[in-house]
């Protein structure tokens, strides 16, 4: 049994990550960042849940560059293929759930 309280986690660097378990190979981690990550394509689906603080989550539809602000509490759902890539607003806390070893 774990206990976390996402709001007290940091990293050493930007996406640092605390891996809190695997599940029928999908990696469940919390990301601290105060930086934006990399245009990216993930290997499989994405769940991408704000914890803490606020993102800015851009990704690409049909060639088109698109934005949504995620708050505490949004989750925003990559299907496969879609790339996208998360600036956080400041200091923000996410829950990440993908493949193990995706991008």
């Amino acid at each position: 049994m774990k206990i976390i309280r996402s709001h007290e986690f940091t990293a050493p660097h930007a996406w640092g990550a605390m891996d809190i378990c695997l599940i029928e190979g999908a990696s469940v981690r919390l990301h601290w960042t105060d930086q934006p990550y990399r245009w990216h394509i993930n290997d499989g689906e994405e769940v991408f849940a704000v914890m803490d603080g606020k993102v800015e989550m851009r990704f690409r539809q049909q060639g088109k560059e698109c934005a949504v602000v995620l708050n505490t509490g949004d989750i925003f759902f990559a299907s496969s293929g879609t790339e996208h890539v998360a600036h956080p607003m400041g200091e923000a806390r996410v829950l990440v759930v993908e493949k193990e070893g995706s991008v």
